[in-house]
């Protein structure tokens, strides 16, 4: 691009933690802490194929994310 101004400071990389975002005492981490989510992969199961083009997000998000 044929500019005067340098465009040199928007290389810029800054990398987050996941983690850090929700606080300690965030409603989310109790549910994660009180709650075993793995049923809903035996309540799910017969809905995904194995091998039926590319893999889905994990089935357990949607379930998780109104609570967010």
């Amino acid at each position: 691009m044929m500019t005067r101004e340098s465009t040199g400071n928007r290389k810029q990389l800054q990398i987050i933690s996941l983690d850090d975002l929700a606080p300690k005492d965030h409603l989310v981490r109790k549910l994660e802490a009180a709650l075993d989510w793995s049923f809903i992969y035996d309540m799910v199961e017969g809905s995904y194929g194995e091998d039926n083009g590319r893999p889905s997000i994990d089935p357990v998000v949607p379930i998780k994310l109104p609570v967010q």
